[in-house]
């Protein structure tokens, strides 16, 4: 061989590559050498691989209309505009294209209405097909009308549907005036002109066409119906609709599948013979891709061997398998090999190239059992292991060492709950913000640091500044004997106590403070009664009070009972305390209620001088009383405050939702908990250093951002929510930029200042209110620094328009601000302005000192058109913008919109002050900031207010955070450059573990989006040292794709699938899925034990193919009586046509309930019978059609759909119980959601009968499956009793969902497959046979319906040997369930019995220890006693730490045996050879084949050899097996048969296109 030849390819390998490898280095010679073929070496094949994919429930939907869904997250002016363009272009022609131009033209119809970056974000919409449920929805919406099938576009009009548009007109005249009935917020609704819509709008019929908008009969339906809106006739909607659709179903991605390490330690293996009719050994173009993304292996760089040796591509490719398959296997390592795998697997990939660094990170999480072996190998950096280090601790306040995040421009996502569909409506946000921005021209290095402000203030209530005089306190937690023995430190506040409770120290750190009207004998009496009540029982805080009476300077107590109470209150206080003043206060008011007398100056003085004889009244209460503080002061202060109506209770300055005062007992709980809140603020401001010993708390608390001088609901609330002006899609031209470039403005500074608070006053100046709200704003103008006025005129068309004129004159022609302000005072002053209106005032009696009067004349005289002109802007301005009216009044305020305001709110000096200060602090100082650099004055101030306007609308309730200064960047993190730096970039940082289980799935994510978005990755290491275990035992893919893939001939590829090669061979795995939290997926379809994979025993690829079977609605439900979840109240869920479809049990904890659904409009109501006579549903977070009642749930997206609802108790049921002795049982409760989740295969039944025999089961794998149809044949053996087997239906296989039909059918029982998805609050386990026990313990209360009353639970692998009936009846002695206790009569296994010792010997205390093999539940008692809920209570606390509940269902049992008691059963009930004595099997009534860790015998032998029947039942079961394959070829052969001769040639049949 040449050895010159070989010379670059030798450049080419990594110095990692070690003597082991001498073998490969032959073969990797073979390839280069003319002599040898690679081949002839008996290279082995590809390895086997396992294929999982995940296809929706529904049909395909087309990529045009999700396109158009897309585009309407943008508003839904694009969306109309969109379908214009759709039209305009003859989309129609879609069906007659390949699937790849179909894309490029739903692309190029979408990229007029998109900005670059948004284009990209569709394409990945595409990909995931996140709006497919969307257009699944409004699908779900038309078919629930049953429209004609001949009909693929129809409009429903006043309850009609119609298939053309003849009789459109005539159903006009006839409609009844539906207005806005079954409208829903997520429909499109075309906009009318503002001309076509008013007040009366709500009162036109509202026709809705179904459409599909690629169908030809679209633009004649959207034409009519945009002319007869355009008109004023009707309200135009518009929903998808597909008449025929592709017999494919969606598929999906955005979900991870995980291969993990199975222990051996027990075979879990069924030894019958696997048959897959589709067994391949073929792995096509998949694994080539597969094996090429693999590319450094053993120190060979494969891509640059093919580009030195393009000949040579095939055979490399061969010896890149080969070293692949020798690989794979796994290898143990020392513990010294393991100490620094995490930081090993940091090191390789900030050795890669940036642009491979992704790629490696995700190939190295994901293969970790197999790369283990080659890092242990890696070098780790002196500098790489420093940086991270020092970058570890300049994090430590964003995240902990070894675990992972994800911080896209500032904020920081939730990557439990991360999936595709939620990232995709975050950076759709974004997107919009990077659009906005870029639009107003702001350069693209300023983006990212724009996007980072937080403008929104983190507190989301406001408090007022209490440090005032006009407060009068009552106790003080610092200087009180009272509190002396209390600890005197904050630091005390971080002390462990009992949750739940207040942390009281002798500091003064909450203040409650109570503003009354001392004359009010009912609310403010309460309200003082109540605050006493929490002081008397020393609910930790400081209790100040604010009298609100008459302010005038005399005023005598004798003549005012409010006077009186005050100055006898600070008498009291003065001669004995404070405390004691109060207390005589709440006297006073209760013997008033009692007598329910009137409050007189009179009856204060006898109170008074009953209990104080010795002092003269008079003197006390007096005109010149020494005793009036905090009279005026309190008054001022309450005006001050802004207020509403008395009484106000504040916590800490913020004011109690008005509701705490309509109930008596919510009113402490709702003091408590904000006392609680403000605890939890505390403790972490003092654990972060914030706050120390010497600080002076008071003022601490009152210099936050939130604490405001003053409160105005008009000014603080809504600010998420409120309207906005819109310059980022303004064009020149457009009458918002033409108001605001001809803007003039009043300001305090001269010149091109900072201003960048900008007001805009909205006004008729012919009115004496819209003159009243411009005179206080430019009165405060005169004092503020930070912002400026500008004035946009509203005055009546048909009037003159005097005074109007006048300022605007003003403006145009001075130059002294000064003077300016001060003429438009005066001249604004009713008065004046009247006089001036009459003719009786002219412009030279209104002169002021520096005012240029001739200029002012010179403009009025010759510049008329140019002011004429100005108001015409402004009524434009008004009308388009702000939909308002000749007259109205708004204030806008950096461009959000302030009104219409009522001349009942007119705005005062301090409101805006209030409104600078809001702004300047929150939002404008921080914009104007990041600004300045590249602009000053105007241009500043302008650019400020239009910035304004796209950031605070999109501004994420989550804090935004910037990376540490600290952080190093040359040797532990890779930075990965945008794509294009001409374009705005987003800032992706990902701090990650590499080891990590988060690291598999976040690398993906990342990965992809790096190819989505033009975004600065930053990846930072932040590795975990000193291991001690390996830290992943799996193989993960996560789904998701950047774009949709193409074939070469231009059809869509199969689909997302996550695809696993060159496993180990000699492994045991078993398949997990890793979806999102509302999803609910069912294996449909694999020969295969996906439980029990064993590589080496497959002939071929392994395919694994689910469904998404039900997306979830979750809610948590609560008595608004009460506070507390009504348990045992069920709920269902359905259409308005068919109101009762699935139902569900709400909970006691958390009041959680959860129901299956899928992409639709779905009403949530009450379960007839107990349900519903009890309560009534008083409140819901969830959808609603406007102006309907109805509890309505949407599904149109993949996300999660949670709900809150409040039911309240009817009249006269207050006392009434769900789960009283009293209630009625009612029947068939789930059978509705056993159809609607399986079909009609279940089992019909009569569950209301007694003699039902009902057997629960859980099972996984085809062993276990096999144990369970045993087990089920010997029950069936030995009773007579009717018998209802309920099955988990999370974990069977699609082999037994498919066989039990049949074997129920042959036998003659029933059964039902219940599901619940494991709720997201609960602490999740991530084994499956965890999640598994989870299931058999933790949800039995939810499980089953109310009116089964007792269930036995047998395990899998058991044999049951007498009639269950005997159990079923077994007296539990007022337990809810029984157990057997573990057996203790075989010696030999003693020291293995770990209850009898430890622990479990002190936790039991003289009780038994029970298996949960089998048991018995009083399912009544069970829900009586909430045991249920106290299970996942105790399950949630002991959880935490994952060293206990190591058998968790019947540890958790077991460890609640003194709060949820056991019945112990007799012995014989349970025999298990590990445990119990070879003697006492014959009395054994049922046989468990529990495991034997002495032996580890597999459980078939183990069968074979103890139980005598087990042969015979294990034949039947076999036999009954191959009959119904034999019918199953029978029927599915005449099928073929039949179709052959009723098959049309495909060039006659009617094509449906398939859209992937």
């Amino acid at each position: 061989m040449d050895t010159n030849s070989l010379k670059p390819v030798m450049v080419t390998m990594r110095t990692t590559t070690t003597p082991s490898l001498f073998v490969a280095v032959l073969l990797f010679t073979a390839v280069f050498s003319n002599n040898l073929i690679l081949t002839s070496c008996q290279v082995q094949t590809p390895s086997k691989a396992v294929t999982t994919v995940l296809d929706a429930k529904w049909k395909q939907t087309p990529l045009l209309l999700e396109a158009s869904e897309f585009i309407s997250k943008s508003g839904n002016k694009e969306f109309w505009s969109f379908l214009d363009t759709v039209v305009s272009q003859n989309a129609a022609v879609t069906e007659t294209l390949r699937n790849l131009d179909y894309y490029h033209l739903v692309l190029k119809l979408a990229e007029r209405h998109l900005s670059p970056t948004q284009m990209s974000l569709l394409k990945f919409s595409l990909s995931i097909r996140a709006y497919s449920p969307t257009v699944q929805m409004y699908n779900q919406m038309a078919q629930v009308l049953n429209p004609p099938s001949d009909c693929p576009t129809f409009i429903h009009i006043n309850g009609d549907i119609l298939c053309n548009l003849k009789d459109l007109q005539s159903h006009i005249r006839q409609c009844n005036g539906s207005g806005t009935d079954g409208l829903y917020h997520i429909d499109h609704e075309y906009p009318a002109p503002p001309s076509a819509g008013d007040s009366s709008s709500d009162q036109l019929c509202v026709a809705v066409l179904y459409t599909d908008i690629e169908s030809p009969n679209f633009p004649l339906f959207h034409a009519q119906l945009m002319k007869l809106s355009n008109n004023g006739k009707l309200r135009y909607l518009l929903r998808h609709y597909i008449e025929i659709r592709s017999q494919r179903k969606v598929r999906l991605s955005g979900y991870g599948v995980e291969l993990a390490l199975k222990s051996t330690e027990y075979k879990a293996v069924d030894d019958s013979e696997v048959v897959d009719e589709s067994i391949s050994t073929d792995t096509g173009d998949e694994s080539d891709t597969d094996i090429d993304a693999n590319n450094d292996i053993n120190g060979f760089l494969f891509s640059a061997l093919r580009k030195t040796h393009p000949k040579l591509s095939n055979n490399l490719k061969r010896f890149q398998a080969y070293l692949l398959d020798s690989s794979s296997e796994l290898a143990p390592l020392k513990v010294w090999q393991l100490q620094d795998l995490s930081v090993q697997a940091g090191q390789r990939v900030v050795s890669a190239p940036p642009a491979d660094a992704l790629r490696v990170l995700r190939d190295v999480s994901q293969n970790f059992p197999t790369q283990a072996r080659s890092l242990a190998r890696t070098t780790v950096s002196a500098d790489m292991r420093a940086e991270m280090k020092r970058n570890q601790q300049a994090l430590s306040s964003v995240v902990n060492i070894g675990e992972s995040a994800v911080i896209i421009n500032g904020l920081m996502l939730d990557i439990d709950v991360l999936d595709p569909f939620v990232l995709l409506e975050l950076l759709e946000s974004e997107a919009r913000l990077v659009h906005g921005l870029s639009h107003l021209d702001i350069p693209n290095d300023l983006i990212p640091s724009l996007l980072s402000l937080q403008l929104l203030p983190e507190e989301k209530t406001f408090a007022i500044d209490i440090r005032d005089n006009a407060v009068i306190y009552v106790n003080d937690m610092e200087n009180d004997v009272i509190y002396r023995n209390l600890p005197p430190n904050v630091a005390d506040l971080l002390r462990p106590a009992f949750p739940g409770t207040l942390r009281r120290i002798r500091r003064n750190l909450n203040y409650i403070t109570v503003l009354f009207d001392p004359c009010d004998l009912t609310t403010s009496a309460d309200v003082i009664t109540r605050v006493h009540a929490l002081l008397v029982n020393n609910v930790p805080a400081r209790y100040g009070l604010v009298f609100v009476t008459k302010q005038t300077d005399y005023i005598d107590g004798s003549d005012d009972a409010g006077v009186a109470l005050l100055r006898v209150f600070n008498y009291i206080s003065e001669e004995d305390s404070p405390r004691q003043a109060l207390t005589f206060l709440v006297n006073y008011y209760s013997k008033l209620t009692e007598e329910g007398a009137e409050l007189s100056v009179d009856d204060i003085r006898e109170t008074f001088e009953r209990a104080y004889r010795n002092e003269d009244f008079t003197d006390v209460v007096g005109t010149n009383s020494d005793y009036d503080l905090g009279r005026k002061t309190g008054v001022s202060f309450y005006h001050r405050s802004g207020l509403p109506s008395l009484p106000q209770v504040l916590v800490n300055g913020a004011p109690l939702s008005p509701s705490a005062f309509l109930h008596p007992d919510m009113f402490d709980q709702v003091v408590v908990g904000e006392l609680y809140q403000c605890t939890n603020t505390w403790q972490r401001d003092i654990y972060m250093g914030y706050v120390n010993e010497q600080t002076n708390l008071l003022d601490y608390l009152m210099e936050r951002p939130h604490i405001l001088p003053r409160i105005n609901n008009l000014i603080l609330d809504g600010w998420e929510t409120a309207s906005y002006l819109d310059f980022s899609n303004s064009e020149d031209g457009d009458v918002l930029l033409r108001v605001c470039d001809e803007m003039m403005y009043l300001s305090k500074k001269e010149g091109d200042s900072e201003l960048p608070v900008s007001v805009w006053i909205v006004a008729d100046l012919e009115s004496s209110h819209g003159r009243e709200l411009l005179v206080e704003a430019v009165k405060y103008i005169k004092h503020s620094t930070t912002a400026r006025v500008g004035i946009v005129t509203n005055p009546d068309p048909s009037a003159d328009a005097k005074v109007t004129k006048l300022i605007l004159a003003t403006l145009l022609s001075q130059t002294v601000p000064y003077a300016s302000k001060l003429f438009i005072t005066k001249a604004l002053r009713d008065d004046n302005a009247l006089g001036y209106i009459r003719g009786e005032v002219t412009p030279q009696d209104l002169v002021v000192g520096g005012f240029d009067l001739d200029a002012l004349l010179t403009v009025l005289q010759r510049n008329e058109t140019e002011i004429s002109k100005i108001i015409e802007n402004h009524q434009q301005f008004i009308t388009q913008q702000l939909r308002g009216r000749p007259g109205d009044m708004f204030v806008i305020a950096n461009s959000r919109v302030i009104g219409p305001i009522s001349p009942e709110e007119t705005l005062i000096f301090d409101d805006f002050s209030l409104l600078d200060k809001f702004l300047h602090t929150t939002s404008a100082r921080g914009i104007s900031a990041k600004l300045k650099p590249v602009l000053t004055g105007r241009g500043l101030n302008d650019q400020v207010m239009k910035v304004s306007s796209v950031l605070i609308p999109n501004q994420k309730s989550e804090s935004r955070i910037e990376m540490p200064p600290g952080v190093k960047r040359e040797h532990s993190v890779v930075h990965v450059e945008p794509l294009d730096h001409t374009l705005p970039a987003f800032s992706i940082d990902f701090i990650v573990n590499p080891a990590s289980r988060e690291a598999q799935k976040l690398s993906a994510v990342i990965l992809v989006l790096a190819q989505v978005l033009n975004a600065h990755v930053n990846i930072y290491m932040n590795c975990q040292e000193k291991l001690s275990e390996m830290p992943l035992k799996n193989f993960y893919r996560y789904v998701m794709e950047p774009e949709i893939n193409f074939l070469v001939d231009g059809r869509f590829q199969s689909g997302p699938s996550a695809r696993f090669v060159n496993m180990p061979q000699s492994v045991l795995l078993t398949l997990n899925m890793a979806t999102p939290e509302s999803w609910m997926v069912e294996l449909v379809k694999t020969p295969y034990d996906i439980d029990n994979i064993l590589m080496e025993e497959v002939d071929g690829n392994i395919y694994a193919e689910y469904e998404l079977e039900h997306l979830l609605i979750e809610g948590h439900c609560v008595d608004s009586q009460t506070g507390q979840p009504p348990r045992g109240l069920q709920f269902i869920l359905g259409t308005q046509q068919t109101p009762y479809i699935v139902d569900t049990i709400v909970m006691a904890n958390l009041g959680y309930f959860q129901l299956k659904a899928n992409p639709g409009v779905w009403q949530l109501n009450l379960r007839h019978g107990p349900s519903a006579d009890i309560y009534n549903i008083a409140s819901h977070s969830a959808d609603s059609r406007d102006g309907s009642d109805d509890v309505t749930a949407i599904i149109n997206t993949f996300n999660s759909k949670i709900i809150r609802v409040s039911v309240s108790k009817q009249p006269g049921k207050e006392y009434e119980e769900l789960l009283s002795d009293r209630m009625e049982p009612e029947s068939g409760i789930w059978s509705s959601i056993t159809r609607f989740a399986t079909g009609d295969g279940a089992g019909k039944s009569d569950d209301d009968s007694e003699d039902v025999l009902n057997i629960f089961s859980v099972a996984s794998g085809h062993l276990y499956e096999r144990l369970l149809k045993v087990m089920m044949l010997s029950v069936l053996k030995h009773t007579k009793t009717p018998v209802k087997f309920w099955f988990l239906k999370n974990y069977l296989s699609p082999t037994f969902k498919d066989y039990i039909p049949h074997m129920a059918e042959e036998y003659g029982f029933q059964y039902e497959l219940v599901q619940y998805k494991w709720p997201r609050w609960l602490t999740q386990q991530s084994e499956k046979q965890r999640m598994i026990w989870g299931y058999k313990i933790l949800f039995l209360d939810v499980l089953f319906p109310l009116d089964v009353k007792k269930v036995i639970f047998v395990d899998a692998d058991q044999i049951v040997r007498t009639d269950m009936i005997e159990l079923r009846d077994f007296d539990l002695g007022g337990a809810p369930y029984g157990f057997t206790p573990f057996c203790d009569s075989r010696r030999e296994m003693d020291g293995f019995r770990f209850w009898k010792s430890g622990y479990w010997a002190s936790h039991l205390a003289g009780r038994k220890y029970h298996i949960s093999a089998l048991y018995v539940i009083d399912l009544k008692k069970f829900r009586r006693i909430a045991a249920g809920d106290r299970l996942r209570g105790q399950y949630q606390g002991l959880s935490q730490d994952p060293n206990s509940l190591s058998n968790l269902d019947q540890d958790l049992p077991n460890n609640m045996i003194h709060q949820v008691p056991i019945k112990s059963l007799p012995q014989d009930w349970l025999w298990c050879e590990t445990w119990c004595s070879d003697e006492s099997k014959s009395r054994a009534k049922t046989i468990d084949l529990c495991n034997n860790p002495l032996t580890k015998e597999p459980k078939l032998n183990r069968a074979e050899r103890i139980i005598d029947e087990w042969q015979e039942y294990d034949t039947e079961i076999r036999y009954l097996n191959e009959l119904i394959v034999n019918r199953s070829s029978l029927a599915t052969g005449a099928e073929e048969e039949e179709e052959e001769l009723t098959t049309v040639p495909s060039t006659v049949k009617g094509e449906v296109r398939d859209e992937l």
